[in-house]
């Protein structure tokens, strides 16, 4: 694909986007998603029981001219009684001419059930919207949606989440980002921003078996959910050999499929890698997606909590 066909295929996936009802995901995904879940849940806020912080990176459709790239850095931790935790994510998200910044803040309260927990989590920040839309050479001369950038369109943002877990399994639903948002604010667009930005619902769950002394499988699930879009999936099945290095795969239904890995470098620190490769006609003009996280925890296990974590 040459780089014009690309930006023109660029505005005219613009334009149905803000023109029209979405029938896609707006939020960005995640392939490592099981060892990413507070940007989803902020109930899993403390499950660590230290302080942990992960970095993550996502480079989608490598190759393709204005593809979807995502960073993340989450920090959580327990500060009283293990019962209350807090955390905190830093969000970038950029696709085509539209970058958006996410600040959010994360507080969770823990009932302990024996070996389990169950959290209920809120998550409240900021969202920033800038999009260059005046940039972009569409089809259509003259279109009003392309005349105007938004530089800097700031907005508050809220969302909660409930989770049950323990050292071997994990089962939450989400919602990060609850409050409907315009991405115009100029009366003459109304209908161009219609749409906005929509509530997400995400169903995540998990469980380690164990395959013998020192081999574990875990699969995991991500339901994904919101209004004008079909309800999507996310299936992974990862193995653990010798407490060290994970292992496996993913298929996001009639979207993609990839393999993951990470690696306990030590008992607090981890680096992880997935590359995943879409099913669409896209695969003929990208590289697939990839995807970089590293994590570290600060401080000491509480008695009688495992190190590495599984999840």
């Amino acid at each position: 694909m040459k780089k014009p066909q690309g930006r023109r295929w660029i505005g005219t996936a613009l334009a149905l986007f803000l023109g029209t009802a979405l029938f896609a995901q707006q939020d960005p995904q995640f392939t490592q998603y099981m060892f990413n879940l507070l940007a989803l849940n902020p109930a899993y806020a403390g499950s660590s029981d230290r302080l942990a912080i992960k970095a993550l990176t996502r480079h989608q459709w490598v190759g393709f001219e204005g593809a979807p790239t995502t960073q993340t850095l989450t920090a959580h931790s327990p500060i009283v009684n293990e019962s209350l935790c807090i955390g905190g994510t830093i969000m970038r998200d950029a696709h085509g001419p539209v970058t958006q910044y996410g600040f959010m803040a994360d507080v969770a309260y823990r009932i302990f059930m024996g070996d389990n927990k169950l959290s209920f989590g809120i998550k409240g920040g900021l969202n920033l919207f800038q999009g260059k839309f005046a940039e972009l050479n569409p089809q259509t001369a003259g279109d009003q949606v392309f005349q105007q950038n938004v530089n800097s369109k700031l907005d508050p943002q809220f969302g909660f989440g409930i989770m049950h877990y323990s050292d071997r399994h994990y089962i939450g639903i989400s919602t990060p980002k609850l409050m409907h948002t315009e991405f115009f604010e100029t009366d003459s667009l109304a209908f161009v921003s219609d749409p906005g930005q929509k509530a997400h619902w995400f169903l995540t769950g998990g469980y380690v078996f164990d395959m013998g002394v020192y081999h574990k499988f875990k699969p995991t699930f991500l339901v994904k959910a919101v209004q004008g879009a079909p309800v999507s999936f996310d299936l992974s099945a990862n193995f653990l050999f010798y407490e060290k290095f994970w292992l496996g795969a993913m298929y996001r239904h009639q979207d993609a499929v990839g393999l993951l890995a990470q690696y306990h470098i030590t008992d607090d620190f981890t680096a992880g890698y997935a590359y995943d490769i879409t099913l669409s006609p896209l695969r003929n003009y990208s590289g697939g997606s990839h995807e970089i996280m590293l994590g570290y925890t600060l401080g000491k296990p509480v008695k009688g909590i495992r190190s590495p974590r599984y999840f």
